[in-house]
């Protein structure tokens, strides 16, 4: 119990109170239990799993799914959480290039905190093509803390998520299927997957294994017909044939598939915040090779490394192995946003910084093309 000091009348009796404090202390002191301060309390313990920062991920099993995607398992160093749906970036030294990509979690959040990860990359880029080709079990990779937002929000969402996906966009729904079935989330969720053949097809027997009454799956074949499939595109009648009466659509996919389906989910008067978009990654751009130099300051050091006016400023800072951030490179996370000194870059795509980085010359390295000589101030990673 709390000893109280109550205020006398006299102040002086305060003082003569107070003068027998040392002796309560020590009284109260000596009743108090011998057991050690603990080194460290479950608060903390918690920020760390749910704020990992960057960690180490070793590489234990890989697994072909089609001829060109494979599912690579990690042990990390440490447990983490993350929500169905989210991103880690996966790095490490390639050559001389530092380089970094983000992926989407193929496995399930109660994995993770038993220090177990999973990403099922398709070979498509010049990282996920390293990882196809050089990757072999006993790597050292370096792992980001889960970002992104695309994941099921009960306070904003239906409560029925009808998920499309387009060739390796079936990760993250792959996770939210074992999300459910484990309880870590509470929705229902049918997936149209849409493939160009039947063999193309990512992850088929393990989601199949995880159908139930709150999860199914239908399979869009664009290229082949056969018995048991959709055949073509995910239109707006395969979504009517399907879809619930109230429901948040998710998609996860190349560019070309949202340019369609934004167009075919027009006739259904949905409010901006029921679709969702995964971002997709900022690439190559169809322009005249140039070359230009970049003056890149990172803390107290100076780098002068070349440019290529197809390839982003980022991709730039990778190649000659500065150890840059970087995300989500769509430009939405603002987790690179540096400060342009001088110099003229382009965009990829729609602005995504805030209003204050505009204001005050800021630019997203991964998602901006130099089109001259630049020099930039860049946070360290």
């Amino acid at each position: 119990m709390a000893f109280v000091f109550k205020k006398q009348i006299f102040g002086f009796m305060d003082l003569l109170r107070f003068k027998k404090m040392v002796k309560i202390r020590r009284e109260k002191f000596a009743l108090a239990p011998a057991t050690p301060i603990p080194a460290t309390y479950k608060v903390n313990e918690t920020a760390k799993i749910l704020h990992p920062g960057y960690f180490k991920g070793k590489l234990v099993q890989i697994d072909l799914e089609t001829p060109d995607t494979k599912t690579y398992t990690f042990e990390t160093s440490v447990p983490f959480y993350f929500r169905a749906g989210q991103y880690v970036t996966l790095g490490c030294k390639v050559g001389e290039s530092l380089v970094s990509r983000p992926y989407a979690i193929s496995s399930s959040p109660e994995q993770a905190l038993s220090k177990k990860v999973s990403f099922t990359v398709k070979k498509c880029g010049f990282f996920s093509g390293y990882l196809f080709d050089e990757a072999k079990v006993g790597d050292v990779f370096t792992i980001g803390d889960p970002s992104g937002e695309f994941c099921y929000e009960p306070l904003k969402d239906s409560k029925n998520i009808l998920a499309i996906a387009g060739g390796s966009g079936i990760t993250p729904f792959y996770s939210m299927a074992q999300a459910i079935k484990d309880g870590t989330i509470n929705c229902n969720l049918t997936v149209l997957y849409g493939a160009r053949t039947e063999k193309d097809l990512i992850l088929r027997e393990k989601f199949e294994a995880l159908l139930s009454d709150k999860c199914r799956i239908v399979y869009v074949l664009s290229d082949e017909k056969k018995a048991g499939y959709e055949n073509g595109f995910i239109g707006a009648d395969i979504i009517r044939r399907y879809a619930p009466d109230d429901f948040t659509v998710m998609m996860c996919g190349p560019q070309a598939m949202y340019d369609f389906v934004n167009k075919e989910l027009s006739s259904f008067d949905l409010p901006a915040k029921r679709i969702k978009r995964e971002a997709n990654c900022v690439g190559v751009r169809d322009v005249a090779d140039a070359e230009y130099q970049i003056t890149v300051h990172i803390g107290f050091n100076t780098y002068k490394i070349k440019a290529s006016a197809k390839e982003t400023v980022l991709t730039a800072m990778e190649r000659a192995g500065l150890n840059a951030p970087a995300k989500c490179r769509a430009g939405g996370c603002g987790f690179c946003h540096s400060k342009l000194v001088s110099g003229k870059f382009s965009l990829a795509g729609a602005d995504k910084r805030r209003l204050a980085d505009k204001k005050f010359g800021y630019l997203h390295p991964c998602c901006s093309y130099p089109d001259s000589d630049m020099e930039i101030i860049v946070p360290k990673a």
